[in-house]
């Protein structure tokens, strides 16, 4: 028997891609740019964006300037990465984390997103499962249930 797989579970276990369907780049059913300003960010620059901004709400703000000890961190933390997202993504359209890291939250229109939409979001990726559960065009669940899309500055 061969080292190799056959060829029908080699390409159902390697995904579309290795069976030969051209899926596009991610954004590309949603009218954005392959690269540069406008296109989808990577997930690096996201995973990057919200743990700045984790870290900066938890350890700077709940457990330095509030003075919250222990498990209080984590909740008030998690209070305050929810009201600081709500306030600066409705407002301009993007965190610190995200600035520092060339992105932004947008509508599919490209607009900034809506209060509600960004209150939806917002619960779903404190949820964190959401966020977690994405499509080919990078967008978690939460930025599905919000209309939304990240993109690059």
């Amino acid at each position: 028997m061969s080292d190799r797989q056959p060829r029908w579970t080699q390409t159902w276990m390697d995904g579309p891609r290795a069976a030969g369907v051209n899926l596009g780049y991610p954004g590309e059913r949603l009218g954005l740019p392959e690269q540069g300003p406008g296109a989808v960010a990577g997930w690096g620059r996201r995973i990057g964006a919200v743990a700045v901004d984790w870290l900066l709400c938890t350890w700077a703000i709940a457990g330095g300037l509030l003075r919250f000890q222990g498990n209080d961190v984590g909740v008030v933390g998690l209070g305050v990465f929810a009201a600081e997202y709500v306030l600066l993504v409705s407002t301009i359209g993007m965190t610190l984390g995200m600035r520092l890291f060339g992105i932004r939250v947008a509508r599919l229109d490209g607009g900034r997103p809506h209060v509600p939409g960004v209150l939806v979001r917002t619960l779903l990726l404190c949820l964190a499962v959401p966020a977690l559960i994405w499509d080919r065009d990078r967008r978690g669940l939460h930025d599905r249930a919000s209309g939304a899309v990240v993109v690059n500055l």
